[in-house]
């Protein structure tokens, strides 16, 4: 029951929105991952956000997990973690009015962010070429499972894709797992990175509109990005025609370099340079390897990763993993392979306010989620607000859009 107590190890929520993005306003369409992620790594940054639901709200929202005491059932563990930073409204977008009241909104953004299926926003009276020539300085994202028509018409642009289905067309899913066995990533990559990717290019735009007022559309596609996550799939293969296979803990060129057993657990270790390649082996009592024809270079150590790994391997099982990480640590890279309840413990994660004890309706308990992990010393951001309760502040924006618009 240690995580009931999760929220006393994590740092406090900021008290106001902050970042360098504190005079930016996305209007976010978005719904399931790949855009409310993008969107979220904005807000965290100060970008007010404002998320658009329908009035049946966005498909995670009422899925869980929820806490044990959540007596109201807002919204679980997913949707907090992703749309925490955001103002909420609901608008029914087939409505004439709402559909009115969303370009009104818009007289007052910078960016509006969809990932529906192409051509939806098309039927919805709600085109980039309309907006465009509407708000000409509006930046338009898009995150799609195969990009929009506008930059490449991919023969798949009409399918709908999920996290899964961009692992395994942009090339993760090859590369990763044991040999012979392929697994898809822990965390939800396909959507993850797009997203990342997608804020990226939201912040470029933006870069362009202040340099000549003209705004323009963002197109990230799901599997392009997770091709170009995993380059070495194609340069590998370019280079020496090697189809790159699942390199289970270790690394396919480098040694050592992967996960090691230990006496309780798993670490990482890897010893490229001379000098960390040195020290490992004064550790490992072998001092004889650094001038051993079969591992006195990289290049030789790779050839003979076998061995190299079998005798890393049977010292790091000799001892704990906080044995290894207080004998390596500061020499040689290395560090335990952390789950839930050991990130809550780290000493990193604490120096760094990496976890945020974040206030949820419902609950007699804060939860703790992910900071944002880019710092700024001049503009911090981070988690000032959990997520918004479907609708939640519906009349605080229409307000607050009608008095910007009566002060133009």
């Amino acid at each position: 029951m240690e995580h009931l107590h999760a929220h006393e190890h994590a740092a406090p929520m900021r008290t106001e929105r902050g970042g360098p993005l504190t005079d930016v306003r996305i209007v976010d369409l978005t719904q399931a991952l790949a855009g409310p992620f993008c969107t979220m790594v904005l807000a965290d940054l100060g970008a007010d956000v404002i998320k658009v639901e329908s009035p049946q709200g966005d498909l995670p929202r009422f899925g869980p997990p929820f806490t044990e005491t959540d007596s109201e059932k807002n919204f679980g563990g997913y949707f907090a973690s992703i749309n925490r930073n955001k103002r909420g409204i609901v608008l029914d977008l087939k409505d004439p009015d709402d559909h009115a009241t969303l370009l009104r909104v818009l007289e007052t953004a910078d960016v509006i962010v969809e990932n529906f299926k192409s051509g939806v926003m098309e039927r919805l009276g709600l085109s980039y070429e309309m907006l465009h020539e509407r708000f000409p300085q509006l930046v338009y994202a898009t995150i799609r499972g195969f990009g929009d028509p506008r930059t490449g018409e991919s023969p798949h642009a009409a399918w709908p894709a999920f996290d899964i289905v961009a692992q395994a067309m942009g090339g993760l899913v090859s590369c990763t797992g044991l040999p012979g066995h392929h697994v898809a990533s822990g965390p939800s990559v396909g959507d993850i990175y797009p997203a990342t990717m997608c804020a990226v290019g939201i912040l470029a735009a933006l870069h362009h509109v202040e340099r000549t007022g003209e705004g323009q559309f963002v197109d990230v596609a799901m599997t392009d990005s997770i091709m170009a996550l995993c380059e070495s799939v194609t340069w590998r293969y370019s280079y020496t025609g090697e189809v790159q296979a699942p390199r289970g803990a270790q690394h396919p060129s480098l040694s050592p370099f992967g996960l090691y057993e230990t006496a309780d657990g798993m670490c990482a270790v890897a010893a490229l340079t001379p000098a960390q390649w040195a020290f490992l082996c004064d550790q490992l009592g072998r001092p004889e390897l650094v001038s051993d024809e079969r591992t006195r270079t990289t290049r030789r150590r790779s050839d003979n990763r076998d061995f190299v790994n079998q005798i890393v391997s049977d010292w790091t099982r000799s001892h704990t993993t906080a044995d290894v990480v207080e004998i390596l640590g500061g020499h040689v890279p290395v560090g335990p392979v952390n789950n839930g309840p050991t990130l809550v413990a780290s000493e990193h994660v604490r120096a760094r306010e990496m976890l945020v004890a974040v206030d949820h309706p419902g609950s007699e308990r804060p939860v703790v989620l992910p900071n944002t992990p880019i710092k700024f010393t001049e503009t911090p951001g981070g988690i000032y607000r959990r997520s918004p309760i479907l609708g939640e502040h519906t009349d605080e924006i229409l307000a607050e859009i009608d008095a910007l618009l009566e002060e133009v």
